[in-house]
């Protein structure tokens, strides 16, 4: 195993992760994550999640463990784990697809037709250069992965709509490529065809937020943890005459 590697935070890094706490037990910590931080694995000089997590390590114990991740221009709840117990059962759980996920998104152009249905349709991931892709294929196809993405309309208008978006499997961009796959892209995503701009209100990230998670523990129970959708994406939504639900 390779040794931690030291990490040193300011002290606005470390006051910035702790106000993204939403929800922390013995166990867990869930983190209402902005658009625009990496999960991991960022290639900048900027701090990602993962390092950012240093701020809740104990004096000689580990930082807790990112138990998934979100994609970068992706807002919302991220999990992790502040032991060992508890990383590997939440690991194994999310495996085993017993977590609920429900994301909220901003697609174009209007409602999707229907407003409600299962999208299923493998996809298998592409590289070019150094960027990676998912994409639709054949089910027989070489590296395809079955994909099941669940989806409700919850408030539309000619120019888009505010879907709820609910991954049955946890492929890389699932949401985004399966929403493009039915004609509707989730509004800022450059990679898949989403609109940088609607009904003349500029999009300059991706409109895509998870809104809750729902956690197995071990104790049979589940729990909910929920995060609101950030002010630019709630403005955002307000300016096209969208709906938000409520908490």
């Amino acid at each position: 195993m390779k040794p931690q590697r030291d990490i040193q935070l300011s002290a606005d890094e470390i006051a910035f992760v702790r106000g993204l706490v939403i929800y922390e037990d013995a166990d867990l910590l869930a983190l209402n994550k902005p658009s625009g931080l990496s999960s991991q694995g960022g290639r900048g000089q900027v701090h990602t999640l993962d390092e950012l997590l240093f701020a809740f390590a104990k004096p000689g114990k580990a930082r807790p463990r990112l138990i998934h991740r979100l994609d970068r221009d992706t807002s919302g709840v991220i999990l992790t784990a502040k032991t060992k117990p508890a990383a590997s059962a939440l690991g194994k759980a999310m495996m085993a697809r017993r977590f609920g996920k429900t994301y909220l998104a901003v697609v174009a152009p209007g409602a999707p037709e229907p407003r409600e249905g299962l999208i299923d349709k493998p996809m298998r991931r592409e590289e070019i250069g150094r960027e990676a892709y998912m994409r639709i294929c054949a089910a027989e196809a070489e590296g395809a992965e079955t994909a099941q993405s669940r989806y409700r309309t919850l408030s539309a208008t000619a120019t888009a709509a505010l879907v709820e978006l609910s991954p049955k499997t946890g492929r890389m961009h699932q949401l985004r490529v399966h929403m493009a796959s039915i004609s509707r892209p989730i509004a800022g995503d450059v990679r898949y065809g989403g609109a940088l701009s609607l009904g003349g209100q500029a999009c300059s990230r991706l409109m895509l937020h998870a809104a809750a998670l729902d956690v197995p523990l071990a104790g049979g129970e589940r729990l909910r943890i929920t995060a609101p959708p950030p002010a630019d994406m709630t403005a955002f939504c307000a300016a096209l005459d969208l709906k938000t639900p409520t908490p």
